[in-house]
């Protein structure tokens, strides 16, 4: 026979159990509740799970002269199950400027340094791109294309255009305003950061997402005579995932992955290429966060929290029972 003040510490510790696992659903909900203006935050969701059991009883199938026996088990409460994230895309908020929304699924690439990656799916998880959806778009001193934090936006740069057909490369780079020459044709510039990018730049992007720039150069420098001319940076690049919801938050909005991670093949292309999404020129997205949702799962989380709460309570009172009895 089990001794009761054993069987008031297991319920006791199922009790703690869904304490801590329901105090921890809490903090995913305040999260998503402290992000729901969060440009392009996707909400977390959190399931419980069962805990141990310790069997009294095993289950023993029935023989010619005895019944069978069905198992007896106690629980030990609640674990978490799973932190998952919402990864649907949200309503775009109209802000204009050089910004962009992703129009269906995939990611923006980043990187806090410039270099020239493969457009490979390996070439793509190893090379310690951040992703991100938030197309916050500027340029740098240097006429590079930065996001908000200033890491550096890659993608396809304009190679070469024939009989007005524009080549790009295949490779992912950072992408940056061309030079242009004194007739205003433009010039692929070195990445060692030496030449700086023409001045008076009036830069946008399309839906196809083509990055174009409208520089202004000097024709006659005695004269001080000047033109512009419209030049194309490139095509930004989205990475998309076999298993997006398998990638990781790295805190600003950012993603991480690796090789050995469960978002499976990534795959990197144009705006509208090979199955990707299109952009919405001027549109931010905004956080797919549901307040009434949120709001229901705090009260639901709330309650369970009080419930376990008041059996502590209960087993202390029967535990003070038992002592009492002695007296």
């Amino acid at each position: 026979m089990e001794k009761g003040n054993e069987i008031m510490l297991r319920a006791m510790d199922s009790a703690v159990a869904g304490l801590r696992s329901h105090q921890n659903k809490m903090d995913v909900v305040g999260h998503n509740i402290a992000n729901v203006n969060t440009f392009g935050f996707k909400a977390q969701t959190y399931t419980f799970k069962e805990a141990m059991y310790q069997t009294s009883t095993v289950s023993t199938g029935g023989g010619s002269n005895s019944g069978g026996i069905n198992a007896a088990q106690y629980g030990y409460g609640t674990l978490m199950g799973s932190i998952g994230m919402d990864m649907t895309a949200s309503t775009p908020s109209y802000v204009g400027g050089f910004n962009a929304s992703i129009d269906g699924e995939g990611f923006f690439i980043t990187k806090p340094t410039k270099t020239t990656v493969p457009n490979t799916s390996a070439d793509i998880k190893g090379a310690g791109f951040e992703f991100t959806r938030v197309g916050q778009f500027k340029l740098d001193n240097n006429g590079y294309v930065t996001d908000a934090n200033g890491n550096f936006v890659y993608g396809f740069r304009w190679e070469s255009e024939k009989d007005g057909v524009i080549t790009y490369e295949t490779d992912l780079k950072a992408l940056r305003v061309p030079l242009v020459d004194d007739k205003g044709v433009p010039t692929i510039n070195d990445d060692d950061g030496e030449d700086k990018a023409s001045q008076s730049i009036t830069i946008e992007i399309n839906n196809a997402g083509v990055i174009t720039a409208t520089v202004k150069f000097v024709t006659d420098p005695t004269a001080g005579t000047t033109d512009s001319k419209t030049v194309t940076l490139g095509r930004v690049g989205i990475a998309t995932f076999q298993n997006p919801n398998g990638v990781t938050k790295s805190g600003g909005n950012y993603y991480t992955v690796n090789k050995t991670d469960n978002t499976g093949l990534a795959v990197g292309a144009a705006p509208g290429e090979a199955g990707t999404a299109t952009l919405m020129g001027g549109f931010i997205e905004a956080s797919n966060v549901d307040l009434a949702k949120e709001f229901a799962d705090m009260i639901t989380t709330h309650r369970g929290f009080q419930a376990n709460s008041k059996m502590i309570t209960v087993s202390d009172e029967m535990l003070q029972d038992l002592v009492s009895m002695k007296r």
